[in-house]
């Protein structure tokens, strides 16, 4: 019954079908072939609904389309370039930086790609930086967005593998930390060896302060999610909630730039990108259930277990899985279809849960820059105007730091683990 439901899966997609359709159509087939209650179809997509964290995901993309809409990244864009000043690579620097603020509100590398990569792209090129390394660190500082909470791919992780949202979600701060120091360095080391220009900015005290005091609306709203999930005050969704009331408020009497069209432009983007990811974890749902039925989680899982008992020799196995299925799958869709036949087995190897999400999930992101599938590739090429090869060609040397990243998380557990046991002594 697998093998059927992944043959015509694997053919839906090579004919072109969305990932959603190709869940759907292939579980469907394999319920009627194999005489299966067809009620089920429509029970598990419900089911998979029924979940109190996804109702974060439409309010997190939301409050990132509602700050994008009044303008705020541009004003945290300056402030950061007046605060990093006119050391050489100065720009690649501060696009970095500014993606990790970003991903404070936004939650997703293709929200953080589309509010910031022609910012931030623009910007370098009339520095005088090549497109292609402008296109190369924008992708590459745009995978922070997903490990750096609110991340919309951890939430979902945490709904399919019944961890803790908020703790997976706390888990992440000092692995995107991480990824952050360790893009830094590299465009630090590059700037060394290709002679990087300088910003053409001037810092000075007075245009720090004037800039800190009009971005500080906009700042306060990373520090408010980050604050309300430490604290213990709120879950996921309820803070995604308190960001959106906050960036209305915000955009309206703070900004005033903020108008009722840019409001339902707001909520029809939101409502499309919703419909995208709910409709492809309602299929998948449906395709787990089937390979489950099938006891395909259980069999990987003894496989697993069989080729050795040593954690760290699973979580690197489960990369170099995950490090190709990112080049063929759409993130969300490969976490609902692969982690919880993996995961299971994982836990009982003695993987401690938050450390394989962390993992899962920065393993998919790496996935998001490479071809055929990778959609940052995509994205970027037709902001910059550029061919994808050449967007390949500017992100290779990117790998790096991030694969380095993977291998520290991998390797040490308490870069994930340590801050939610922390909060929660």
């Amino acid at each position: 019954m697998s093998i059927v439901l992944i043959i015509v899966f694997f053919v839906a997609l090579v004919v072109g079908a969305p990932i959603a359709v190709a869940l759907g159509l292939s579980s469907a087939l394999a319920i009627v072939l194999f005489d299966l209650p067809v009620h089920v179809l429509v029970q598990r997509a419900v089911n998979a609904l029924d979940s109190t964290p996804l109702l974060a995901v439409p309010l997190f993309i939301l409050a990132a389309s509602l700050l994008n809409a009044m303008g705020v990244t541009t004003h945290i864009f300056d402030l950061v370039r007046l605060v990093v000043g006119r050391i050489r690579g100065a720009v690649g620097q501060v696009s970095i930086l500014v993606s990790l603020i970003f991903s404070g509100v936004s939650g997703a590398a293709l929200a953080d790609i589309g509010a910031l990569g022609k910012i931030q792209i623009d910007q370098m090129v009339a520095q005088g930086y090549t497109r292609r390394f402008g296109a190369g660190i924008t992708i590459a500082a745009a995978t922070i967005g997903p490990i750096f909470p609110p991340s919309i791919p951890l939430i979902i992780y945490a709904s399919v593998t019944n961890v803790s949202a908020v703790q997976l979600l706390v888990a992440g701060i000092v692995p995107a930390l991480l990824i952050t120091a360790l893009l830094m360095a590299q465009v630090a080391v590059m700037a060394r060896l290709y002679d990087l220009p300088r910003d053409t900015v001037s810092p000075s005290l007075p245009a720090i302060a004037k800039k800190a005091l009009v971005s500080l609306p906009a700042l306060a709203a990373p520090i408010l999610l980050i604050g309300g999930l430490l604290s213990g005050y709120f879950g996921p969704t309820e803070v995604a909630g308190v960001t959106v009331a906050y960036a209305l408020l915000i955009g309206f009497l703070v900004y005033r730039t903020l108008t009722l069209k840019a409001v339902w432009e707001s909520l029809r983007e939101t409502a499309e990108a919703t419909a995208g990811i709910l409709f492809i974890v309602a299929t998948a749902a449906v395709f787990a259930w089937v390979l489950t039925l099938d006891r395909v989680p259980a069999v990987a899982g003894s496989f697993l277990l069989g080729l050795s008992d040593n954690p760290l020799v699973l979580l690197l196995l489960v990369n170099l899985l995950l490090l190709v299925v990112g080049m063929f799958l759409e993130s969300i869709a490969a976490i609902l279809i692969i982690a919880p036949i993996v995961a299971p087995a994982l836990h009982a190897a003695g993987v401690d849960p938050l450390q394989l999400g962390i993992v899962f999930v920065l393993n998919l992101m790496i996935g998001l820059l490479t071809p055929p599938v990778g959609m940052s590739l995509y994205m970027v090429s037709i902001i910059a105007k550029m061919p994808v090869h050449s967007v390949v060609r500017g992100v290779l040397p990117f790998f790096v730091p991030l694969v380095l990243s993977l291998l520290v998380v991998s390797a040490i557990p308490a870069v994930s683990t340590w801050l939610p046991n922390l909060l929660s002594q």
